[in-house]
């Protein structure tokens, strides 16, 4: 079962490799987007984990919930809504349960990942997020392991398709051969999911 801590240890794992990653992020999404995906998302997860330290949550809706509503409030352009849906959605489907098992979150996440979807008015395929997020979320039931190995997977496979969606859409043609900036942050949170399984199986 999965508790609260296991929902900020995710976040935090998730906000170091953010950090870790970020120069890489922009640098992804200078020729595609208005490079700043990198920095947008450091200083939103830095925002995160300072907010859960200070109210502590104790829930895993709870935990997720408030991590969304700060990164809605903290990040600019695009990727703030998006991933703060994520997860502002996820924790909504997750509830008030102090625990909830593996197979809850992946249904909560699916949840999470449909509202992505709505908002953004994307699909697999059209050069996103989503073409990381949702093999990810279907390799869940899995393992988080095979979830974190698929979102890579769906990210490096957003290079040779054109945009559809986003602001990189407005390329055209120019956006092939490009990897995706937001798919390839999406699957830095699955392997931030994995390494706090890891390291809870260890």
């Amino acid at each position: 079962m999965l508790d609260a801590a296991f929902f900020r240890q995710w976040l935090t794992s998730a906000a170091a490799l953010v950090d870790r990653e970020a120069q890489r992020l922009t640098e992804l999404d200078s020729p595609i987007g208005d490079a700043d995906h990198g920095s947008n998302l450091q200083r939103g997860f830095t925002a995160v984990v300072a907010t859960l330290e200070k109210e502590g949550p104790a829930t895993p809706g709870a935990v997720l919930t408030l991590a969304g509503r700060q990164l809605i409030s903290t990040v600019g352009g695009a990727s703030g809504p998006l991933y703060g849906t994520l997860l502002r959605r996820t924790g909504k489907a997750l509830g008030d349960a102090a625990e909830v098992s593996e197979q809850e979150f992946a249904d909560a996440l699916r949840t999470g990942v449909d509202a992505v979807g709505a908002l953004g008015g994307a699909a697999p395929g059209d050069k996103t997020m989503l073409d990381a997020l949702v093999p990810a979320v279907d390799a869940l039931a899995e393992s988080f392991e095979a979830a974190r190995a698929a979102a890579n997977e769906g990210a490096l496979a957003t290079t040779p398709l054109q945009a559809r969606k986003g602001r990189a859409s407005y390329l055209g043609e120019r956006s092939i051969g490009h990897q995706d900036p937001g798919a390839t942050s999406s699957a830095l949170l699955f392997d931030a999911l994995a390494k706090t399984a890891e390291a809870g199986r260890a």
